[in-house]
């Protein structure tokens, strides 16, 4: 893998350019996210790399997710992995079953590159993580009471993201909406605004620490 450089459990792992992943927006808990990207939900990360993504590949994503129907979810608690506070959705199943089709589909794409075992984590959406050992506690146990007041938040999930990585910043490549007609095609979204210089490789940076520190 020439020109990627050594990763060590102390900084996660690098995206590679061309890196893609399937994301879930959750814009009704956007003001929630104290971490430098959108609220989401990933579905699977990583998945083909962007040179695979044929118009053969697109056709067949939007008919994978014109089959399931949309769905709501809901976060009411907080959790933690050691240095990350984050919502867990419930129901879990709709988005694990989401995994499943695409991971039956393409096994290749492992989801966080095997990091996490062969399933990957429970979906969850990152509040923050940018907290060291010696004070996340204390600082994830204030925001905890900044934000209780505003739980529940509930969400329509009607659609899926495809993003796209140059090793820097992601960008939105299309959207698939689920219960659509695959006849329709997803629109491509042409590159625009990229999403802030973060990735789903930061978003779990601190969890991947603290499990290799732990094993």
């Amino acid at each position: 893998m020439a020109g990627l450089r050594a990763v060590s459990s102390e900084d996660g792992w690098p995206d590679v350019p061309g890196d893609t992943a399937l994301t879930i927006r959750i814009p009704e808990a956007d003001a929630f996210v104290r971490a430098p990207f959108p609220a989401h939900i990933t579905v699977l990360y990583p998945f083909l790399p962007a040179a695979r993504i044929t118009p053969e590949v697109h056709a067949e994503l939007s008919a994978l997710f014109a089959d399931r129907d949309p769905f709501d979810l809901t976060f009411a608690e907080f959790r933690r992995y050691p240095g990350v506070l984050y919502l867990p959705p419930a129901p879990e199943d709709p988005v694990h079953a989401l995994t499943k089709s695409l991971r039956e589909r393409w096994p290749e794409a492992v989801p966080y590159r095997g990091v996490f075992g062969p399933e990957g984590l429970d979906p969850h959406l990152t509040l923050a993580n940018d907290e060291g050992p010696g004070t996340y506690e204390a600082a994830y146990d204030a925001l905890e009471r900044e934000l209780r007041p505003m739980l529940p938040v509930t969400a329509r999930v009607g659609s899926v993201h495809l993003i796209v990585t140059d090793g820097r910043v992601w960008e939105d490549t299309a959207v698939y909406k689920l219960g659509r007609s695959p006849a329709q095609p997803a629109p491509l979204i042409p590159p625009a605004r990229p999403v802030r210089p973060a990735s789903p490789a930061q978003l779990l940076r601190a969890e991947s620490t603290a499990l290799s520190r732990r094993s």
